[in-house]
């Protein structure tokens, strides 16, 4: 009686495990995407978005991953660090997604890798540029699937040496952790290969008159600006440039992310001549990037460029790795996700396992005639440089 007891509570208890995995292995796979939907930034947030929504599509229409759909939960940073981590901090604990992405603030990433930590959780951004977020402030739950401020500088100040030899840069960023960090990146490589500097200020982000600024730079008498505002704050600052006549003896250069396909038709003739180092051309000829920037035209009837690139890019990067960790667990997708390469509209890239930073390879492009044309490329191993995490 007692055995046949057992037996029953047994099968029972077998059951329901079997039933409980049955059911988590049918449940969707949630991702959170906390982005700027609002804002000075708003216009990247959109590219992200649409991005993560055609990869996410692509995978759903093919099966999804390890047999589960995807389901994205999206919530507004604002660019902004207090309001991503109370939405992150949310998304994780009520909503209880598997993986979160999308912050392009590089405070926000920061402090919402924190989080991460804290609720054993994975992030991986596509946009935030600062070194430290693979470098001195690293993170174990922290990746990055896009080039850092130091692998686009180093591919756009080749570039400086050999079309202007030992140019003298006057710098203008946005003061926050991508601002500063971008300016001091670019500044060390500029340096490095001749160049010198002349001056340097920062902004305060969403700022709405640049002209009180325009002194100190002419009183510099620089060959070269190099500057990382984004989103609107570019729009008010070149088409203050251009009114004020900087522009006329003087090479704009920048961050990757200051003249984008969301700002350039408002920038307008301002943005002719702008230089960047960028890991995402519209030129790259590889069947990948024609089939995404396709797809991308089709949905949104608008190119792509980086932000969207890179972040359709990382649906891949997760995908890839569950199925290599066979698991959605934490631990075991962190493992799969170090050293991991996989395919994107860029190119095969690869997740160096010491920094949790991507190897890409790294282009020169120039603004004409309200395109991007490359100019020179730099291989991904040349343009990373050294790991400088410690903690892990």
């Amino acid at each position: 009686m007692k055995t046949s007891f057992a037996r029953t509570t047994l099968a029972v208890a077998l059951l329901a495990a079997f039933a409980g995995t049955a059911a988590a292995q049918g449940q969707p796979i949630r991702i959170g995407v906390v982005t700027p939907l609002s804002g000075t930034y708003a216009g990247l947030g959109q590219q992200v978005r649409w991005g993560i929504e055609l990869a996410t599509k692509e995978i759903n229409e093919s099966g999804g991953i390890m047999g589960r759909k995807v389901e994205l939960l999206f919530e507004d940073e604002e660019a902004n660090p207090s309001v991503a981590t109370p939405k992150a901090e949310k998304l994780f604990q009520v909503s209880k997604v598997d993986f979160l992405t999308g912050t392009v603030n590089s405070a926000s990433t920061l402090a919402v890798g924190q989080l991460a930590e804290r609720n054993d959780r994975l992030i991986a951004t596509t946009v935030s540029f600062s070194d430290a977020i693979t470098g001195e402030k690293c993170s174990p739950n922290v990746f990055r699937v896009n080039a850092k401020a130091g692998q686009q500088s180093a591919a756009l100040a080749e570039w400086l040496s050999k079309e202007k030899p030992n140019a003298k840069v006057f710098y203008l960023g946005p003061d926050y952790e991508m601002g500063r960090s971008t300016v001091a990146a670019f500044k060390a490589a500029a340096e490095k290969k001749g160049a010198k500097t002349v001056g340097q200020v920062f902004a305060p982000l969403d700022n709405k008159d640049y002209s009180p600024f325009f002194g100190q730079v002419r009183a510099a008498h620089p060959d070269v600006m190099y500057t990382s505002v984004a989103g609107n704050d570019t729009v008010r600052l070149f088409n203050q440039m251009s009114q004020y006549g900087l522009l006329k003896n003087m090479t704009v250069v920048g961050a990757s992310g200051t003249v984008t396909s969301q700002n350039v038709k408002a920038i307008g003739k301002a943005a002719e001549g702008f230089v960047t180092g960028v890991g995402y051309s519209l030129e790259i000829d590889l069947p990948e990037n024609k089939k995404f920037v396709n797809a991308f035209q089709a949905a949104h009837k608008t190119a792509p460029d980086l932000y969207g690139a890179d972040s359709y890019g990382v649906m891949y990067f997760y995908k890839a790795a569950v199925e290599k960790a066979k698991s959605t667990d934490t631990d075991k997708v962190r493992a799969a996700m170090r050293g991991l390469e996989w395919m994107t509209p860029q190119g095969k890239k690869t997740m160096r396992a010491g920094d949790h930073q991507a190897i890409q390879d790294m282009y020169v492009t120039r603004m004409s005639g309200g395109q991007f044309k490359v100019l020179s490329k730099v291989p991904g191993e040349a343009a990373i440089g050294p790991d400088t995490c410690s903690r892990f």
